[in-house]
């Protein structure tokens, strides 16, 4: 008897008793711990993939989806919503040059850069160097012309953005699977057009050695995430601009209906753009946003097995080589469930998670990212 079908057969076979769904969820995540170990090594991930798949579906015959097939689930929907990705509005075809002589400052940090120092993708603005641990020079500085600092999009500390990933706290394992996926293409936007913070990170990475992602993994693994966003309940939010990828509220004021949307908003747009990692960001999300992800984090949508908690931990802060998503960007992890739903993260180690999202509405991605970003890092 073959591995995968020696777990099958013992999925199957377990009853429905709470004992046994427990010794389930403790197999899902022994098989997903194996696939991020069977990275880059050789190995056959395959047959680990589908006893994960057999494992999750024991309880439930509504969500059956192959190893071969899982990677092209249609969304359901007619494309990613437009607002879950804010464009930056065109360039003029020959823009200022940045300035380099007035200092610029944010509260809390006796630092100051200039305008020209905060767009320069090889020096990661630092405001506050104590914050964090010394940063490798892949990370400060990265190497140039195609190895842009990892710290200048992802914050010197790990911090992130809405536009980009909190690397603080993340496994150093699971950050090279993600790196992996990146350059092989089995890790793409869910955004179908131009992204830019998306477009960087591909061609950066595809230009990395593995010593350098190797090191920058390690670094950013052994940082502390930080509170980062508030979640607000709101059924009307401020008009909106977009300013470095992000939401902003109009400087002529008022307001219009969020419907059925999550926006997050920066509420100072200079300390935005200057980069600021301490600022906290606002997500604005329908009412009872919170309270219905809660439900689904810790029963399922639609099933027990189908809950986060069951495989990020009983507070979202990760298990093992399973990614913490507590306290993180709303915005980042709502792109990344729409993005594993539409085959956009095909790589191995996201095969459990194509299957939990496959039937999920926008409504519950947004009430599932809304909780997961309301709890504590």
């Amino acid at each position: 008897m073959s591995g995968r079908d020696h777990a099958r057969d013992f999925a199957v076979s377990l009853p429905q008793h709470p004992q046994y769904r427990r010794r389930r969820l403790a197999v899902v995540r022994w098989h997903i711990s194996l696939c991020y170990a069977s990275i880059g090594m050789g190995n056959n991930v395959e047959n680990a993939l589908i006893a994960v798949i057999s494992v999750l579906t024991a309880s439930t015959s509504t969500i059956t989806v192959s190893a071969v097939d899982a990677s092209t689930v249609d969304a359901g929907q007619s494309g990613v919503p437009a607002w879950v990705f804010p464009l930056n509005v065109a360039a003029t075809a020959s823009p200022p040059a940045y300035d380099d002589r007035k200092p610029l400052r944010v509260p809390n940090s006796n630092v100051t850069f200039t305008e020209a120092q905060l767009n320069d993708l090889f020096d990661a603005p630092d405001w506050r160097p104590t914050s964090h641990g010394a940063m490798p020079s892949i990370v400060s500085r990265g190497r140039p012309p195609d190895v842009y600092a990892c710290g200048y999009c992802h914050t010197a500390g790990g911090q992130g953005r809405p536009e980009n990933a909190s690397l603080a706290g993340l496994p150093s394992g699971y950050i090279i699977s993600q790196v992996e996926d990146f350059k092989s293409g089995a890790r793409k936007s869910a955004w179908r057009g131009l992204y830019r913070p998306a477009d960087r990170m591909i061609h950066a990475v595809t230009h990395a050695t593995a010593e350098e992602i190797s090191a920058a993994a390690d670094y950013f693994a052994a940082q502390s995430l930080r509170p980062r966003v508030d979640v607000v309940e709101r059924a009307r939010v401020p008009r909106s601009d977009v300013i470095g990828w992000v939401y902003v509220a109009e400087k002529s004021g008022g307001y219009e209906p969020l419907g059925e949307r999550l926006l997050e908003f920066a509420p100072d747009a200079i300390r935005h753009e200057n980069r600021d990692d301490e600022m906290r960001y606002i997500a604005y999300v329908p009412p009872g946003s919170i309270g219905r992800g809660k439900h689904i984090a810790r029963a399922g949508a639609d099933s027990p097995a189908n809950a986060c908690t069951s495989c990020h931990g009983p507070k979202l802060c990760g298990v093992g080589l399973i990614p913490p998503i507590a306290g993180r960007s709303p915005t980042y992890i709502l792109r990344q469930l729409l993005a594993f739903q539409t085959g956009a993260r095909s790589g191995a180690t996201g095969l459990p998670m194509r299957v939990v999202v496959k039937d999920l509405k926008i409504r519950g991605m947004i009430d599932v990212a809304a909780y997961a970003a309301s709890l504590p890092p």
